[in-house]
Formats: structure tokens, C-alpha cells, sequence
């Protein structure tokens, strides 16, 4: 019989952390190759990232100190919506955000997005370094929230429509917003009443 994994304790008080990953930072606190990472910016102990995002993709990452939260989080199966504002390249049609919630193919299978439409311009800390423009060819702004977290894959949804994206910015996970935080800070937030947790899901297929 194959000896059961121990099962870690729960904290004494649960902590969640919201913070606003800037780009380039690795979502993890260690790294060999002397890369940013976490512990440039937080200095709190015994909390790490519950999901992840890409070192290219900016915005909100939460980080908390109970393993239980952290599968809730995280856990794919949980369906927990994630909201995302993508910078793309060219003026974005109605086709394409038509296209997005109806579904499209990705070599690791369909994708959908529970909701897209276009943005105006948002009012957003400037990225260093910039995007790279060309002059000849303007972007604009979508907003996507998926049930999903597979690997890059809103940035390959809005590929597939023909709209790559130039800048990728996280600004909800479930319930919790990334707001007015900037560019490297964090605050500490709550978790939801138990009858609240229904608003992290989509019941759409």
C-alpha cells in the first residue's frame, strides 16, 4: 500500500493577497536564473501564488497562505472566470468579438470566451518596455473573460481571430478586481461567504 501524502495544516488565520504583477516579473518568489520574481515586491511570508501568469502578461495575481484557497483558486475545475484587457493589433471588428464567444479552435482544442467586446482606450500605467506600434497599423482594446487557464490562451484566441495581442493586463479573478492598484503593489483582501462563491463560476458551455 502506497503511504498517504501528508496533509498540510491550515493556518491559523488565512491570508489573500491581491497584487498587480508588472511585466518581465516570474509568478513564483525563486528563480536560478536571477530573473524578477515575487520577492522583489512582497515581503510576506509563507504565501504563494494561487495560479499563475505569464512573465509577459501583466495584472492581478493572487497569493495566499491556505492551501485550500489556493486549490479554489486555482483548480481548473472550478471554473472561476478571469477577466483581461488585450492590446491588439488593428481595429477590431464585430466578426471577431462575434467569433470569440461563439468559440474558437486552438491545436489543444476549442476555446470560448464567456464574454468579449471592445474597449475604449483604458486608462492604464504605461508598460516598460513599450509595446512595440507600427505606425502604419493602430490597436485597439478587448476585453475577454474566460472559465479557462490554459497556457496563453487568450493571447492565441485573439490570434485566431486575426487580432494579435500586444499587451495582455489580468483585471479580475472571480470576484476579487485588480482596481486602482499599480505596477508592483499589493494589498490584502477577504475571501467570499460561502453563498457568495456561485459568482466565480459561468454556467455558460
Amino acid at each position: 500500500m502506497r503511504p498517504r501524502r501528508p496533509i498540510r495544516a491550515e493556518p491559523a488565520r488565512a491570508r489573500l493577497l491581491l497584487f498587480h504583477k508588472p511585466y518581465g516579473v516570474l509568478s513564483q518568489f525563486t528563480d536560478a536564473g536571477g530573473r524578477s520574481t515575487l520577492a522583489d515586491y512582497i515581503d510576506v511570508r509563507d504565501v504563494y501564488a494561487a495560479g499563475r501568469l505569464d512573465s509577459d502578461s501583466e495584472g492581478l495575481l493572487l497569493l495566499t497562505n491556505s492551501g485550500y484557497w489556493q486549490h479554489r483558486i486555482s483548480d481548473p475545475r472550478q471554473k472561476m472566470t478571469k477577466t483581461y484587457w488585450a492590446q491588439v493589433e488593428g481595429e477590431v471588428e464585430k466578426s471577431a468579438v462575434f467569433a470569440l464567444e461563439s468559440g474558437v479552435v486552438l491545436p489543444d482544442g476549442p476555446a470560448t470566451a464567456v464574454e468579449a467586446r471592445v474597449l475604449d482606450e483604458p486608462d492604464v500605467a504605461p508598460r516598460t518596455p513599450p509595446i512595440r506600434e507600427r505606425r502604419s497599423l493602430p490597436t485597439s482594446w478587448i476585453e475577454i473573460t474566460v472559465a479557462e487557464g490554459r497556457n496563453r490562451m487568450v493571447r492565441r484566441m485573439t490570434a485566431a481571430v486575426g487580432y494579435p495581442t500586444l499587451r495582455l493586463i489580468r483585471v479580475a479573478i472571480g470576484p476579487w478586481q485588480l482596481g486602482k492598484l499599480g505596477p508592483g503593489e499589493w494589498r490584502e483582501a477577504s475571501f467570499p461567504a460561502p453563498r457568495e462563491t456561485r459568482s466565480w463560476q459561468t454556467t455558460r458551455p
